[in-house]
């Protein structure tokens, strides 16, 4: 997926209403945050830690930042409830379209239901959306047993701060696939995925 910072025009970050700057390294850093996701995505439940940023905008944990820098671009729509200032840090170095949770392709905001979100089509199911979720932990090796495609035997993740009937919400999600709606789990600067194929149980 590419990836162009508006900040190669030449424009500062003060001038576009926002102080706070990308990644430390642009290059590296989001070279090194592109592979943690790619491997999170291939190895569902496995905790990936991200390249930290320098300063973070009210409203945007270290994890759902380095996200976004990395997987969101002006030809994306994003849903974001975070914040004034984060909603300017975005525009900036991401430069993406903000829209309604519906009709986006990916999804920053605690109060958005997973099955409300846009779960593509029989033809097209990768246009399902991405649900960015902050969570309090991650812990591997107990919790939810998670199985499926990329996941031998099985595997434990722990997670703390899920939403309330997230399981049941995510039962429903799963039954659509191929379509349905794909999960980043953020905590920190750790990020753990659930793609739609993957069947979670209760620990």
């Amino acid at each position: 997926m590419s990836h162009t910072s508006p900040r190669a025009s030449g424009t500062s970050p003060r001038a576009s209403g926002t102080t706070y700057p990308g990644f430390a390294d642009p290059v590296l850093d989001a070279q090194a945050a592109f592979r943690a996701v790619l491997q999170a995505m291939s190895r569902p439940g496995q905790v990936q830690r991200l390249p930290q940023l320098p300063e973070l905008p009210p409203g945007l944990s270290p994890a759902a930042a380095a996200v976004l820098l990395t997987l969101v671009d002006a030809e994306t729509r994003l849903c974001l409830d975070a914040g004034p200032e984060a909603e300017a840090w975005v525009r900036f170095h991401c430069g993406a379209p903000l829209v309604a949770a519906g009709a986006a392709q990916f999804v920053l905001d605690a109060g958005a239901a997973l099955l409300a979100l846009d779960p593509g089509t029989e033809e097209e199911p990768e246009r399902g959306a991405t649900l960015i979720l902050d969570v309090a932990s991650l812990t591997e090796g107990r919790g939810w047993r998670l199985t499926g495609p990329g996941i031998r035997d099985e595997h434990r993740l722990q997670v703390a701060g899920a939403p309330a009937g997230f399981l049941a919400d995510w039962a429903a999600n799963r039954a659509r696939t191929p379509c349905g709606v794909d999960v980043i789990l953020c905590a920190g600067d750790c990020i753990a995925a659930l793609p739609r194929s993957v069947a979670i149980e209760e620990g």
